[in-house]
C-alpha cells in the first residue's frame, strides 16, 4: 500500500486552522434562528409548565437538579458527537447550570439564546474544517484509534483538538467506504477473473468524495432548519425530563404525529427514532412490508437509503423527518437500506413499499399439530379497537370468534403469542383477560394523587377453560403486560419469554396546547403521561415488566432494551393488591415449568443463543476502533470470522405442522393473497424454536379439570 502523507503534524496544524478560518468561511451562511417570535416561545414555555406542573402523574420539582439535568440534554441535543463545542464553550455555558430553573420560571430564554448562537458560529467554522479535511488523503498507515462512546468522552479542550476530532471522525467515515469499496473489488474479482480490480488511491479518491458529498447535503438541510425546530429541541429537553414519554409536538410534527396514529401508514412499515445521529429501527408494524419481508430488525441503524436504480443517500447525521421522507415512497416501489445489524455487521436490505392493510394487524390463528394431537396458537399483533365506529373489528370480539373456531377443532390447548405486541386498547386488554377466568379484577390503573381503580372484567362467561401459554418477549409493551400478568398472578397460563418484557407500566394522552392558552398561531400538543398501570398484585409493570415463569434466552438477552433502556423512566412500585383469588388450575403447573427450564439449558440450540447474545453485548460495549487500515481490516475480517461462528444460530426446523383452521379454508379459497399469507406465517412458524418451546410446555400441561372454571 503507498504510504500516504498525513493531513496533520506538528508544523501544518496551525497553519492549517488560520487557513481554515481566514479563507473558507466563505459562502456558508446558518439560518436557524430565521423569524423567531419571543413572545410565542415565552407563551409556549408558560403553557407548558402549568401543564407539565397540574397535570403529569408524577411531575418534577423545577429545581437546582432539574435545571443540570436540563442543561446537560440540550448540550447533548445540540451536540450529540461532541464536534461543535469546546471545553471553553461549556465553560461559558456553566454559569447557566444551576439557574435554567429559575429562568424557565421567568420566560427567560439567555441560556438557550446563548447556546444557539455558539452553536451557530461552531456550524459555520466547522462546515470548513470537513471541506479541508477531505481535500487530502489520510495516512492508513498511522497506528491511531476513535472512541465513539460520546456520551462519556469530553468535550475537546480547545480548537486544535476539536478539529483533529473531526479528522478521525472523517477519517472513520472514510476507512467505512473504502472498506465496502475494497471488499466490492475483491467480489468483481471473484466472478470475473479476468477483471482488473481499480488501484487503490482510486478507490480512495471516491471514498472521501462519497463522504464530501454525504456531509455537504448534511449541511445543507441543517441549514433549512428553522427556529421553530431548535426551539422544539429546548423545549423537550425541558419536557422530557419528567419521562420518556412526555413529549412536545411543534404543530407541523403534531400533523404528522395525526397521520400516524390514523392508521394510515404508507412506505416500509417500521418506527423509527434518532439516537446520537444515527436513524434506529424501534418497532415494525405487524403486518407491514419490512415485517413482511423479514431481514429488518428492531435495534437496526439504517446508515443509507437508495431508490432502486440510484445511489445511495447517507443519512447518518440526518434529521429524522428527512430521513422518513427518503424512506417512504409510494407503493410498489423499491427502496434499499444499508443496515448496521445488532452485530455490527452491514447487510444491505430491500424492501417494496406498501400500505400497511388493516387485516395484517388483525388477531390471526393456526393449527399446531403436535404428536397426532391439535393446539391452538393465536397471534394477537396488538390490541386494537376503534372507538369512532362501534360496527368496527376490536381485537377482544376477534379472540373470541378465533376461540371458538379452534374449540371446534378439538384442540388440546392454546398458545397465544404476544411477541412484538407493543398495547393500544386497555379496554380490550381486559375483555380478552376475562376470556380465560369468571369475573374478576385485571388490572389496576391509578391518577396521580388518587385512589387507584380497579378494572375488572364483569362477563362471568368464560370462552377457553383448557390449558392456556402466553408468549412474550422484550418487545411486548403496555396492554401486553396487563394480559400477561393477570393470567400469571391468577396462575391461569404460563408465561414463557425472554428476561423480562418491555416494562412500559405508563399511559399518556396527547393535549393541544391552545386548549390551555388561547393564542393566534398554533403552538403545537404535549403528549403527557397522566396514569400509571398496576398488576392485581399490586406490583406495578413499570421498569420491570414481566418476568416470565419460563426464560428462553434471546439475542437481546444482555443487550438494554426496553423502558430501562430509556432516559428518566418512572419508578417501579408498588399499591395494595386487588381483591382476587389465585386459580388452582393445573396438577403439574411447577414440573411442567421445571421440564422446561432443563430442556432449553440442554437444548444446543439455545445455548448458542445465549452465546451469540454474549457476544452481541460484547461487541456492543467495544466503542474503539482502529484507525490504521490494515489493523481495521484485520479486526473486521475477525469479526466476521467470529460471526461465522454464529451463522446457523436461527435456523430451526420443528416436527409440528401447521395449517390453518377450517373456519378460514372457505376465506382462504376465494383469497390467493391471503392465503399466501397464511402459507409465509406457517412456514414461519414451523422454523420459531420459541413457538416450539412453547408448544412443548402446552402439550404437557395437565389441567386439574378441564370445566374446573365453569364449575365454580
Amino acid at each position: 500500500m503507498k504510504n500516504i502523507t498525513p493531513l496533520f503534524n506538528k508544523k501544518t496544524s496551525l497553519i492549517f486552522t488560520l487557513f481554515v478560518l481566514a479563507g473558507l468561511l466563505v459562502g456558508f451562511t446558518i439560518q436557524t434562528n430565521s423569524n423567531p417570535d419571543p413572545k410565542k416561545d415565552k407563551v409556549l414555555i408558560g403553557v407548558l409548565r402549568y401543564i407539565l406542573k397540574n397535570g403529569h402523574y408524577e411531575p418534577k420539582k423545577m429545581d437546582d437538579d432539574f435545571s443540570k439535568a436540563v442543561y446537560k440534554d440540550f448540550i447533548d441535543e445540540m451536540d450529540p458527537v461532541k464536534r461543535y463545542f469546546t471545553q471553553d464553550d461549556i465553560k461559558d455555558f456553566e454559569p447557566y447550570k444551576y439557574k435554567i430553573d429559575d429562568q424557565l420560571k421567568r420566560e427567560d430564554l439567555s441560556f438557550y439564546n446563548l447556546v444557539m448562537d455558539r452553536f451557530n458560529l461552531r456550524l459555520v467554522e466547522s462546515s470548513a474544517y470537513y471541506k479541508a479535511i477531505l481535500n487530502m488523503p489520510f495516512d492508513y498507515t498511522k497506528d491511531e484509534e476513535i472512541n465513539v462512546d460520546y456520551e462519556n468522552i469530553e468535550f475537546a479542550k480547545d480548537q486544535n483538538e476539536l478539529i483533529n476530532l473531526w479528522r478521525k471522525q472523517m477519517k472513520f467515515n472514510v476507512l467505512n467506504r473504502l472498506q465496502t469499496l475494497l471488499e466490492n473489488e475483491d467480489d468483481k474479482l471473484k466472478e470475473d477473473s479476468t477483471y482488473v480490480k481499480l488501484p487503490f488511491d482510486s478507490l480512495e479518491v471516491k471514498a472521501r468524495a462519497k463522504s464530501l458529498e454525504s456531509l455537504d447535503d448534511f449541511y445543507e438541510r441543517i441549514n433549512k432548519l428553522d427556529h421553530t425546530d431548535w426551539f422544539s429541541t429546548f423545549i423537550n429537553s425541558m419536557v422530557e425530563e419528567f419521562d420518556p414519554h412526555t413529549t412536545y409536538f411543534a404543530p407541523k410534527i403534531k400533523e404528522q404525529f395525526d397521520i400516524n396514529i390514523s392508521g394510515k401508514i404508507e412506505g416500509i412499515g417500521a418506527r423509527l427514532t434518532e439516537k446520537n445521529d444515527h436513524t434506529k429501527i424501534v418497532e415494525l408494524i405487524s403486518g407491514g412490508p419490512a415485517w413482511k419481508q423479514g431481514e429488518l430488525e428492531v435495534g437496526d441503524i439504517i446508515l443509507k437509503v437508495a431508490q432502486k436504480d440510484e445511489e445511495s443517500v447517507d443519512i447518518v447525521g440526518m434529521r429524522l423527518d428527512d430521513a422518513i421522507k427518503l424512506i417512504k415512497g409510494k407503493k410498489g416501489t423499491e427502496v434499499i437500506l444499508t443496515v448496521k445489524k445488532v452485530d455490527n455487521t452491514i447487510q444491505k436490505i430491500t424492501i417494496v413499499r406498501d400500505v400497511v392493510e388493516l387485516e395484517d394487524t388483525f388477531v390471526k390463528s393456526s393449527i399446531a399439530i403436535k404428536d397426532g394431537k391439535k393446539y391452538g396458537v393465536i397471534n394477537l399483533p396488538k390490541f386494537y379497537i376503534d372507538f369512532n365506529d362501534i360496527d368496527s373489528r376490536d381485537s377482544a370480539s376477534d379472540m373470541e370468534k378465533e376461540i371458538e373456531a379452534l374449540k371446534k377443532e378439538n384442540i388440546e390447548g392454546l398458545l397465544i403469542d404476544l411477541r412484538n405486541n407493543g398495547g393500544g386498547s386497555l379496554k380490550t386488554a381486559i375483555e380478552i383477560g376475562g376470556l380465560f377466568i369468571d369475573k374478576g379484577p385485571i388490572v389496576q390503573v391509578k391518577y396521580r394523587d388518587n385512589a387507584p381503580s380497579v378494572k375488572n372484567d364483569t362477563d362471568p362467561k368464560i370462552q377457553w377453560d383448557g390449558s392456556l401459554v402466553i408468549l412474550v418477549n422484550e418487545l411486548s409493551a403496555s396492554a401486553s403486560e396487563i394480559l400477561a400478568a393477570a393470567m400469571q398472578d391468577y396462575n391461569r397460563a404460563v408465561i414463557i419469554g425472554s428476561n423480562h418484557t418491555y416494562g412500559k407500566g405508563t399511559v399518556q394522552n396527547v393535549i393541544p396546547l391552545n386548549k390551555y392558552y388561547n393564542y393566534p398561531d398554533d403552538l403545537g400538543a404535549v403528549k403527557l403521561t397522566i396514569q400509571k398501570f398496576y398488576r392485581i398484585n399490586g406490583g406495578s409493570t413499570q421498569l420491570e415488566g414481566v418476568k416470565p415463569d419460563i426464560n428462553m434466552p434471546s439475542k437481546y438477552s444482555y443487550v438494554e432494551i426496553g423502558e430501562r433502556e430509556q432516559p428518566n423512566p418512572l419508578k417501579w412500585d408498588k399499591i395494595q393488591q386487588a381483591n382476587y383469588k389465585e386459580i388452582d388450575f393445573y396438577s403439574n403447573f411447577d414440573e411442567v415449568i421445571n421440564d422446561s427450564k432443563n430442556r432449553i439449558a440442554e437444548n444446543k440450540d439455545f445455548i448458542l443463543i445465549d452465546s451469540y447474545a454474549k457476544w452481541l453485548k460484547e461487541g456492543q460495549d467495544n466503542s474503539t476502533f482502529s484507525l490504521n487500515l490494515k489493523q481495521y481490516t484485520e479486526d473486521n475480517e475477525a469479526h466476521e470470522l467470529s460471526l461465522d461462528t454464529y451463522k446457523d444460530v436461527f435456523k430451526h426446523e420443528s416436527s409440528i405442522d401447521f395449517t390453518s383452521p377450517a373456519s378460514e379454508l372457505a376465506l382462504i379459497a376465494k383469497d390467493s393473497v391471503l392465503g399466501e399469507k397464511r402459507t409465509v406465517w406457517h412456514k414461519n412458524l414451523k422454523k420459531d424454536i420459541y413457538i416450539d418451546e412453547a408448544l412443548n410446555v402446552l402439550s404437557e400441561l395437565q389441567p386439574k379439570n378441564k370445566s374446573f372454571l365453569a364449575k365454580k
